[in-house]
């Protein structure tokens, strides 16, 4: 009689618990999903086998709550004995509000969609062209691919709040805590550690390496590697008074241009980009700064040199006052012929309703002619391969983050001027304090948004050791991969990375 009182008692009171956690709005916390298989690949002319690990991690508050969830897909190597020799990479893209799906099913993971390889046509609708991808990099390195909250399957839960995870800091810090986590799950502490990220990733992954160095928990990275790299806003921000943006999307303008058999007729693209450069570090630098003061002459022949490299008429660089806004680039330079020219790759073309909107007004051709082909190989992939069953779909990208995004570096409460996001000098700071750090930069030539020059012109400064830094280049956009020639030269580059 008193074993049923009790368990009565206790019936009750969860009830009750229930109850008040639903009336303050916190919802129950269920049981971290984990789903577990295992594969083989050939990659790198090696067969591997494999497990491969999808699964929520829940991260805790200081009182012990757990406050969000993080989705991660990882790919470990089976039949290693000795760890410490088996590096892990984790992966993440950027948005802010992106999950990892592009660099997973464009890049790293075992299986790739595959789009118009030349950009010459839509993604168009299911089915999509999956396929194995034997040029991967598992022969050299696990692989942990995570989904910051808010993205993907991660989510907060429990008593956690959004704010404590969207943010430039409170990001870093929850991937830092995350990563953490997960090398001491699997006991890894002892193996080589990279990150991969691409845009904003490349900014998290910066904020990243510097949160991992305190916490009282020192963990020292390998390497980094950042593709299509943001780590210094003011030469990836096209508005007007940015001068620093007028310098650095101006050659690739000129790669695009060159592209579309605009510009540079009878030049390779290295040699007409090279004299672009020249232009403008010498001519057109000077010329901006200089500004109104510059003569009627000096006027007309920056904006014919102007012409030269990007096409637009000269009357037109006259009426935009010598400063291109990269919007009105995609807009004009295939103007003639009623076509946009995307944001992310410069290569693919978008027929808008509005020939003369000020910018491209149905988005970006590059982003909505491969998304669809994304995000149904992933929710394929998942099903199919991983066997993954969750309760809520997959978000790929989600425009809430971004919009609820706290870009201040610095504290609550501390005074502080507007600004452009800037971590270029907190990755020249972990480098001298972890001298063993290799870093990888890959830039496309026709990406529009992460411009290539932006990546010179930022690492040139900020006190980062340039010797210390590979830049690697390819003809490609802002997700590179999606070239098939790219694809191939930077998985080698890559490759080589690792191994040098």
């Amino acid at each position: 009689m008193k074993k049923i009182n009790i368990l009565a008692l206790l019936f009750i009171f969860s009830i009750t618990l229930f109850a008040q956690e639903e009336k303050e709005g916190i919802k129950p916390i269920p049981e971290a999903k984990s789903f577990t298989t295992k594969h083989q690949i050939t990659s790198g002319g090696k067969f591997i086998k494999y497990g491969a690990i999808a699964s929520e991690t829940y991260l805790k508050n200081e009182e012990g709550e757990s406050v969000a969830s993080i989705w991660s897909v990882a790919y470990i190597q089976e039949g290693i004995s000795d760890q410490s020799r088996r590096p892990v990479t984790f992966v993440f893209n950027g948005g802010p509000g992106s999950a990892s799906m592009w660099l997973h099913m464009g890049m790293f993971g075992p299986k790739l969609v595959k789009v118009n390889s030349d950009a010459e046509k839509d993604d168009g609708a299911s089915p999509y062209n999956l396929v194995t991808n034997n040029k991967g990099l598992l022969d050299l390195t696990d692989f942990v691919f995570v989904d910051p909250v808010g993205t993907g399957y991660s989510r907060v839960i429990g008593k956690g709040k959004e704010k404590d995870f969207w943010g430039l800091t409170e990001d870093a810090n929850s991937i830092a805590k995350f990563m953490r986590q997960w090398i001491t799950e699997h006991n890894r502490w002892f193996s080589p550690k990279y990150i991969a990220g691409e845009s904003y990733g490349t900014t998290r992954a910066v904020g990243v390496a510097n949160a991992l160095e305190g916490g009282g928990q020192n963990m020292s990275l390998n390497g980094i590697i950042l593709i299509s790299q943001a780590l210094d806003y003011a030469g990836s921000t096209s508005i007007h008074g940015n001068i620093t943006s007028y310098l650095t999307y101006l050659p690739s303008m000129a790669a695009t241009a060159w592209y579309h058999k605009k510009a540079g007729e009878g030049k390779t693209l290295a040699s007409f980009v090279e004299e672009c450069r020249e232009y403008t570090y010498n001519l057109y630098a000077p010329a901006l700064y200089k500004g109104s003061l510059l003569s009627k002459i000096e006027r007309n022949e920056v904006a014919e040199k102007l012409s030269y490299f990007t096409s637009l008429s000269k009357d037109y660089i006259l009426k935009s006052n010598l400063r291109i806004l990269m919007p009105r680039f995609q807009k004009e330079l295939l103007a003639n012929k009623g076509l946009t020219v995307g944001r992310l790759d410069g290569r693919f073309m978008g027929n808008e309703v509005d020939k003369i909107s000020d910018g491209p007004h149905l988005g970006d051709p590059s982003m909505y002619q491969i998304s669809s082909a994304y995000t149904a190989a992933l929710n394929y992939y998942y099903a199919s391969n991983l066997k993954v069953k969750m309760d809520r779909p997959y978000l790929g990208n989600n425009s809430k983050v971004n919009s609820n995004w706290n870009w201040r570096p610095g504290p609550k409460g501390k005074a502080q001027e507007p600004a452009m996001v800037n971590v270029a000098r907190k990755l020249s700071e972990t480098m001298r304090r972890n001298t063993e750090m290799k870093v990888m930069v890959a830039s496309g030539y026709y990406d529009l948004i992460c411009p290539f020059f932006d990546a010179e012109y930022t690492f040139s400064r900020h006190g980062i050791e340039r010797d210390k830094i590979k830049m690697t280049y390819y003809q490609g956009g802002h997700l590179m991969y999606t070239h098939e020639p790219d694809f191939i030269k930077l998985s080698n580059d890559i490759r080589d990375f690792f191994l040098n």
